[in-house]
């Protein structure tokens, strides 16, 4: 198959399961509202500018695991382990990477894909006109739930690291590496690593 009907199938795919697991998921997803609400009366959702394909900015959509505002408290975009801006229930939807479900809604917009380089914020860790030029190709491919980076270390490789990471998938892509990360994911997730540092 050659490579142009191959993203060509993997659009189909992004498209066709996100709203089938937004339609599967939805009495979880009001489960884990009712939840957020209940602990402080904050917004159920936390959205926030990221950096997707040829660095275009969309409003990526989580489920908020801090307080209200937490940007602009503490140590800011640097999370901790023991941050005191973590929620009761955020702990829980960090470690078990449920607050990333609403992004099932940004891959349905055509925003996002399943399997992807993980969109930067545009200032950190540079403006997107800022990066060197071998870190670019990164923005060729749409943005992903999960990718390359996040099942070789997520958190714990440093930024430029995981940009490598993320060329590695950009240049050699194909659907049976999509599917490998997929099931790399779901050991990465329940092993627990590389929840904290920077955010992703």
């Amino acid at each position: 198959m050659g490579k142009a009907l191959q993203k060509f199938v993997k659009m189909l795919i992004d498209r066709l399961f996100a709203g089938l697991f937004l339609v599967l998921f939805s009495p979880l997803f009001l489960g884990i509202a009712i939840g957020i609400k209940r602990e402080d009366r904050g917004p159920v959702f936390f959205r926030q500018d990221r950096l997707g394909k040829n660095g275009r900015v969309f409003k990526i959509i989580k489920f908020r695991s801090m307080v209200p505002d937490a940007i602009h408290k503490g140590s800011g975009l640097h999370i901790q382990p023991n941050d005191d801006r973590i929620t009761r229930i955020g702990r829980m939807l960090r470690k078990t990477s449920l607050d990333e479900l609403p992004q099932l809604i940004n891959i349905l917009k055509g925003e996002m894909s399943f399997i992807g380089p993980r969109p930067p914020v545009p200032t950190y860790p540079k403006r997107y006109e800022e990066y060197e030029e071998w870190v670019l190709p990164r923005f060729e491919a749409l943005p992903g739930m999960t990718g390359l980076a996040q099942v070789s270390g997520r958190n714990d490789i440093d930024w430029y690291e995981r940009f490598r990471y993320d060329i590695e998938y950009v240049r050699d892509w194909s659907l049976l590496k999509d599917i490998r990360i997929l099931f790399l994911t779901f050991k990465t997730v329940i092993k627990g690593k590389g929840i904290y540092k920077a955010p992703s």
